[in-house]
C-alpha cells in the first residue's frame, strides 16, 4: 500500500498542479525505496559519529539528491495527513502518562492555546505589512508557522538527559499543538472558501470541532478496550492498535470534526487503561515495539523526502522574505514563551528561565507545515510563495535550531547530572526491573508453566537484587533527611510528587462517589496542591 501511495505522489512544489501525476514502474519504486533506505542508514551512521540530530542529518542528505528523485517521488500532503500524521500521534499519545501530563497541564494549555493564538497572530501581522500579503495568507502561514514539531527535541532528549518535567511539558505541547494547527488551518480554508464569518460562528466551529474529536476519540478507544482484552494473539493486538489509529481519524474527519484530536484522545486511553491490562509483558513490549518501530520508519522516510522536496536554488531567490518569516515566527515564541510563562507562577510551579530558553529555541518546524503548506487551494493568490516562505523557515530550523539545540542544552547545563544520581538512578532501574521479574514468575507459576522448586530458585535470584537495591536507596533516602546528599533532593521529589498525585486522585474519586464530605475534601486537596508547588522540578 505504501508503494502504492509512492507511485500516486506530486512534488510539493509551487509549480504543481491538480493534475499532475507521476507515473513509476514498480521495479523503479522499489529501486527507490531501496535508495532511501541505504541513505537513512548512511545518514544514521554519519550522524552517531558527528553527534548531531538524525532528523537534521535526514533533511541535509536530502538536499543533493533534489534533483535525482524529486521528479520521481515526492510527498503528497494527503499521505502525510492521512497516514503519517495519525501514526505519529497515535505512538505519542500511547506513551504518554495521563497522570505526568495532568501534572503539566497547566504549563501545556499555555502554551498550545494562548501561545499558540499569540504567535499566530504576531507572524500574521509581521508578514501582512512586511510582505504586503493579503490577510488569509498571512493568517495561514502564522497558523502553519506556529505549529511545533518536536521529533528534534524529543530525539535530542533520548541523547542528553533533561528533566522529566520538561521533556513531558514539550511532548505535551507538540501533542496538542498538532491538533489545534489543523483545526485552525481548516477554519481558516473554511473563511477563504465562504468569504466570511463572524467571531461567534469560528468560536463555535472551534469548539464544535475540537470537543467532537475528543468525543470521537474517546468513544472509539473505550470500544477497543474489551476487544483488546480478549485478544491473545499479540500480532492481532498489532492489527487493532492500528486499526484504531488509522480509522479515528478518517470517522473524525468523515463526521466533520478533528480526526488529530480522535487520535489524541484514543491513543491517551488506549495507553493508559489498554496497555496496563494487556496479557503479559512481553506482549505489551511487543506493541510498544511495534509502534516505535512505525513512527522512526515514518520520521525517516519525512525528514529525508523533506530534504529531497527542498529546491535550494529557489529559495535562495526569495532568502529576503524567509529571512522576514524567519524573524516573525521567532519573535512571536519569544514572545509567547517568555510573556505568558511569567504568570504561570499564579497558578503553578514557575518555569525555570534555562527552561524557557530550550522551549524558545527548540521551536523546530517539520512535516505537518509542508504538509499544510501545499494542502492550501490552488485558487488562493501568491500559493506558490507562501510555499517557497515555508519550506525556507522548516529548512533553517531543522539545520540551523537542529544543530544549535544539543550545544544550548549542554550551555545551560540542564542535563547536569551528579554520580550519586546516575547510582540511583541505576539502582532503581534495577530495583522496578527485578520486581516486575518477580510479578512474572507469580503469573508463571500460576500457570503451570514454572514447577516450584525453579519458580522459587529464580524469585531468589531476584530478591537478592531487590534487597541491595533497597538498602542503598534507603540510606540515600536517609542521607537527604539528614540534609545531605542535596543533590538527590529532584529525584526524591519526583517520587513524592507521583505519591501526591495518586492521594489526589484516591480523594476526588472517592468524593465523586459520595464517600466523603466534601467540605473535608477541599482542605485536604488544598493542602496537597501546596505540598506540589513545594516540590523541585524533576
Amino acid at each position: 500500500m505504501l508503494v502504492w501511495l509512492f507511485a500516486q505522489q506530486t512534488p510539493l512544489n509551487s509549480n504543481a498542479t491538480e493534475n499532475s501525476q507521476i507515473t513509476v514502474s514498480i521495479p523503479d519504486l522499489v529501486t527507490i525505496l531501496i535508495i532511501l533506505l541505504l541513505a537513512a542508514t548512511v545518514v544514521a551512521l554519519v550522524t552517531q559519529r558527528l553527534r548531531i540530530p538524525y532528523v537534521t542529518g535526514l533533511v541535509l542528505a536530502g538536499l543533493p539528491i533534489t534533483n535525482l528523485l524529486s521528479r520521481q517521488i515526492g510527498l503528497d500532503p494527503s499521505l502525510v495527513l492521512n497516514l503519517f500524521l495519525p501514526i505519529l500521534i497515535f505512538e505519542a499519545a500511547i506513551n504518554t502518562d495521563i497522570s505526568r501530563l495532568r501534572s503539566t497541564f497547566k504549563p501545556i494549555a499555555i502554551l498550545a492555546g494562548p501561545g499558540a493564538v499569540l504567535s499566530s497572530a504576531i507572524i500574521a501581522v509581521l508578514i501582512k505589512f512586511g510582505l504586503g500579503l493579503d490577510w488569509i495568507p498571512a493568517l495561514l502561514v502564522g497558523v502553519i508557522l506556529a505549529n511545533t514539531d518536536t521529533v528534534s527535541m524529543i530525539a535530542v532528549f533520548k541523547e542528553i538527559r533533561v528533566p522529566s518535567r520538561l521533556s513531558t511539558i514539550v511532548e505535551g505541547e507538540t501533542l496538542f499543538n498538532d491538533a489545534a494547527a489543523l483545526v485552525s488551518f481548516n477554519l481558516l480554508l473554511g473563511i477563504y472558501a465562504t468569504g466570511a464569518i463572524t467571531a461567534a460562528q469560528g468560536i463555535k466551529e472551534l469548539l464544535v470541532v475540537a470537543v467532537g474529536g475528543g468525543l470521537v476519540g474517546g468513544i472509539l478507544g473505550y470500544l477497543c478496550l474489551p476487544i483488546f482484552v480478549r485478544l491473545q494473539d499479540p500480532l492481532s493486538s498489532l492489527l487493532l492498535t492500528v486499526a484504531l489509529a488509522l480509522g479515528t481519524f478518517q470517522i473524525g474527519q468523515f463526521l466533520g470534526v478533528s480526526g488529530a484530536v480522535a487520535v489524541v484522545i484514543a491513543g491517551l486511553v488506549f495507553g493508559n487503561l489498554g496497555l496496563p491490562r494487556s496479557a503479559s509483558a512481553s506482549d505489551r513490549i511487543t506493541l510498544i515495539s511495534f509502534w516505535q518501530y512505525a513512527s522512526f520508519s515514518v520520521n525517516t522516510f519525512i525528514f529525508l523526502l523533506i530534504g529531497i522536496e527542498i529546491k535550494p536554488l529557489t529559495l535562495w531567490q526569495a532568502l529576503p522574505s524567509i529571512l522576514l518569516v524567519i524573524l516573525a515566527y521567532q519573535l512571536g515564541r519569544v514572545l509567547s514563551v517568555y510573556l505568558l510563562l511569567t504568570g504561570l507562577r499564579w497558578i503553578d510551579r514557575p518555569i525555570p528561565l534555562r527552561w524557557q530558553h530550550v522551549l524558545v529555541l527548540g521551536n523546530i518546524k517539520g512535516s505537518l507545515s509542508m504538509a499544510l503548506a501545499v494542502s492550501i487551494p490552488l485558487t488562493l493568490t501568491g500559493r506558490g510563495f507562501i510555499i517557497e516562505l515555508v519550506f525556507g523557515a522548516v529548512l533553517f530550523s531543522l539545520v540551523i535550531q537542529g544543530l544549535a539545540l544539543p550545544w544550548l542544552i549542554k550551555q545551560l547545563k540542564i542535563s547536569h547530572v551528579s554520580a550519586v544520581t546516575q547510582e540511583i538512578g541505576k539502582l532503581q532501574i534495577q530495583l522496578i526491573a527485578s520486581k516486575a521479574a518477580q510479578d512474572e514468575l507469580v503469573n508463571l507459576l500460576k500457570s503451570g508453566v514454572l514447577s516450584k522448586a525453579v519458580y522459587e530458585e529464580l524469585w531468589a535470584a531476584y530478591q537478592a537484587k531487590v534487597a541491595v537495591s533497597e538498602r542503598v536507596l534507603r540510606e540515600a533516602y536517609n542521607q537527604s533527611r539528614a540534609g545531605q546528599g542535596k543533590s538527590n533532593h529532584s529525584h526524591l521529589d519526583g517520587i513524592r510528587r507521583q505519591l501526591f498525585l495518586a492521594e489526589k486522585g484516591a480523594v476526588s474519586h472517592a468524593l465523586r462517589k459520595r464517600i466523603v464530605p466534601e467540605d473535608l475534601v477541599e482542605s485536604y486537596l488544598k493542602d496537597l496542591d501546596e505540598r506540589l508547588l513545594s516540590l523541585d522540578d524533576d
